[in-house]
């Protein structure tokens, strides 16, 4: 299989062709390692590459296909994971140097449930230190580039995971989003993503926000998402705050023609200027979203205050974990990070308490709209992205709370919430970097999120348009 065969397939087509013994687990795996070695000097996607260990798995689960033993609906499909995921035996350093040479002793609950559906980790991909921030740069693993552009960020903080699917090297690679830090690199990168419920994927260890952060696959194709999240959703003991599987195949649900849904079309949230090319690609494709079957446009006008001081408060709590750092370790540090743990300090007791009853109330505020519609369309971030090796714009203010709340604002609000929220691909600016639309739907609407995304990736095909790195060129 040479990589053009492979670039060209979904995670759905690997596994199909796996089950019907057309491909074999090790020319997947083969394929992909090829397709890392011709992109990654580039892009620097990818923090740890295990390619032995995954050609012996590989090997095994080609013996097992072979005797007509499938392990699960990935068998063979090689994958990647964002390095904050745990990984029994293999280093899980988060980005930071702190933990450059932490090893975990098991596996996170997403990173054993795709293994054991027969998904063959590939290696992991890189993230900012410790995930704290959205653009694509870590102390310890240098810049991560965009595959369309590689002057421009990958966004973050699931940085290396929308980059390394933006350019083929694997269908699926695992992210997390505490504030977008899914949704953003998918949007910057060109490819789908969708945090689910808050829940819906059980997470641990457990975040320093984990009132924020969900887990999920970054992927090629809705497809691929439906798939992935009937693997990985339902509880598990590590995570109180998961939820028990809701019965539904999303991989089923997502073939269905479109059902009416309510859809408000929002060109921008809390009144938040959007860059006039990206404005352009979202008004294109409203327009199209509009004259889709079983759409129907609801005009109902959306007030919430923008909830910027408490996703500040959250997440600058976060901090409050490393207040006892010794001046040296915290010299390793992201800059930025080492600034957030010292406002963390500021943070009282009090304070934190009236944080989460203004949560409390913006939620009610936000659940209350969703009574007269079912999804809410909006742009999933407002810029093009910048320089690789920044934070953010050139505007963007670093002595703010949280400074890429600022260049973001369209995120973090509906991880305040919890509601499932994806990134979907919808055009292009006239430099040709990649535009998001985003699709939130009511909390444990997954389904109604996905079925949507399905819909209109029917209608809009983005895969028809590739970035300068890729894989299969």
């Amino acid at each position: 299989m040479n990589r053009a065969q492979y670039t060209s397939l979904t995670a759905v087509a690997m596994a199909q062709l796996v089950r019907d013994r057309e491909v074999s687990p090790v020319e997947l795996v083969r394929a992909a390692l090829d397709a890392i070695g011709a992109t990654d000097a580039r892009l620097n996607a990818w923090c740890d590459v295990l390619a032995d260990l995954a050609l012996a798995r590989a090997t095994q689960l080609e013996a097992e296909a072979q005797r007509g033993t499938l392990r699960g609906p990935l068998h063979g499909v090689p994958i990647g994971v964002k390095d904050l995921f745990s990984t029994a035996g293999i280093r899980t350093r988060r980005g930071s140097a702190l933990y450059a040479d932490s090893v975990a002793s098991e596996n996170s609950p997403a990173v054993q449930r795709m293994l054991d559906a027969g998904a063959i980790m590939v290696g992991k991909n890189t993230t900012p230190d410790t995930g704290w921030k959205a653009s694509s740069n870590s102390p310890l693993y240098g810049v991560t580039r965009n595959p369309w552009d590689p002057s421009k960020t990958a966004g973050g903080s699931s940085s290396g995971s929308a980059a390394a699917v933006a350019a083929g090297t694997v269908p699926i690679s695992l992210g997390s989003d505490g504030g977008g830090s899914m949704r953003i690199p998918a949007s910057f990168c060109g490819i789908f993503s969708m945090k689910a419920t808050l829940g819906r994927v059980p997470v641990w260890p457990p975040s320093a926000s984990e009132l924020l952060s969900h887990a999920g696959p970054m992927t090629a194709t809705v497809a691929d998402t439906a798939m992935s999240l009937d693997v990985l959703k339902g509880l598990d003991c590590r995570d109180p705050f998961s939820l028990p599987d809701d019965g539904l195949r999303y991989s089923e649900l997502i073939q269905a023609p479109l059902a009416r849904v309510r859809c408000v079309l929002a060109p921008t949230l809390f009144g938040k200027l959007v860059q006039p090319d990206v404005a352009a690609c979202i008004d294109a494709a409203f327009a199209a979203i509009a004259r889709m079957p079983g759409v129907d446009v609801v005009d109902v006008r959306i007030d919430w205050s923008d909830p910027v001081d408490i996703f500040d408060a959250l997440w600058t709590a976060r901090g409050a974990l490393r207040t006892g750092l010794k001046p040296q370790d915290k010299a390793l540090l992201d800059p930025g990070l080492a600034r957030l743990i010292e406002r963390s300090a500021g943070i009282g007791l009090g304070d934190h308490l009236r944080t989460l009853q203004a949560r409390a109330a913006f939620c009610r505020s936000v659940s209350e709209s969703f009574l007269g519609f079912d999804l809410l369309l909006a742009p999933m971030v407002p810029i093009s992205p910048f320089a690789a090796e920044a934070d953010g714009p050139p505007e963007m203010d670093p002595s703010a709370p949280v400074p890429w709340a600022r260049w973001t604002p369209f995120s973090y609000p509906f991880n305040i919430t919890g509601q499932p929220a994806a990134s979907i691909p919808c055009g292009w600016t006239p430099q040709g970097m990649p535009v998001g639309l985003q699709v939130v739907g009511e909390r444990f609407a997954d389904a109604a999120v996905l079925s949507f995304c399905a819909a209109w990736e029917r209608q809009f095909d983005w895969r028809a348009r590739r970035p300068i790195v890729f894989a299969g060129a």
